[in-house]
């Protein structure tokens, strides 16, 4: 198997995003919703709206791509979730990587890169939302310095998780 080769998504990357989302997602989650929640959940995540989301200003995605075809992603832009946060303040917003690649150091590079783009971006903090019953991202997330401070209630259709909001302090 070839190693993988990383690079800045465009919008024309946009029905790749919306895959590779979509499974990765449902992979890890679907078992926790009812069938209409997922559904309503995944029609916004099409091809189209991604290409829109990697074409925001400020919005930054990261793409892992193995024989060519996309296997995890990473994506950040401007603080949108409900804390104070500083300004200039930034969100990594996803951080999906395929359970076939899961412990191959992908999800690593990826967060490395996120860190770099914030620090060159000059922001003083770097947040996310994680869901509170996923520990393996937690610990992930936790490695590299992240606290938590507060709660988030992430929404699946009509179905609220509780998602922890972390942060984490950035020299610039």
């Amino acid at each position: 198997m070839d190693g993988p080769v990383f690079r800045d998504a465009a919008p024309a990357d946009g029905a790749a995003v919306a895959a590779l989302f979509n499974r990765a997602f449902c992979d890890t989650f679907a078992h926790l919703y009812q069938r209409e929640d997922l559904d309503t959940f995944l029609a916004g995540s099409t091809a189209g709206d991604w290409a829109a989301e990697i074409a925001e200003h400020g919005v930054a995605v990261r793409l892992a791509e193995v024989g060519g075809r996309a296997v995890a992603f990473a994506k950040m832009g401007p603080l949108s979730l409900p804390v104070e946060g500083e300004p200039g303040a930034l969100e990594l917003r996803s951080l999906y990587v395929l359970g076939p690649w899961h412990g191959t150091g992908i999800a690593r590079e990826l967060m490395d890169w996120v860190l770099g783009e914030a620090r060159t971006r000059r922001a003083p903090a770097l947040y996310l939302s994680v869901y509170i019953d996923n520990p393996r991202a937690r610990r992930f997330y936790q490695r590299y310095g992240f606290e938590a401070v507060g709660r988030y209630d992430f929404m699946v259709g009509n179905h609220a998780d509780e998602d922890i909001i972390m942060r984490l302090a950035l020299k610039t």
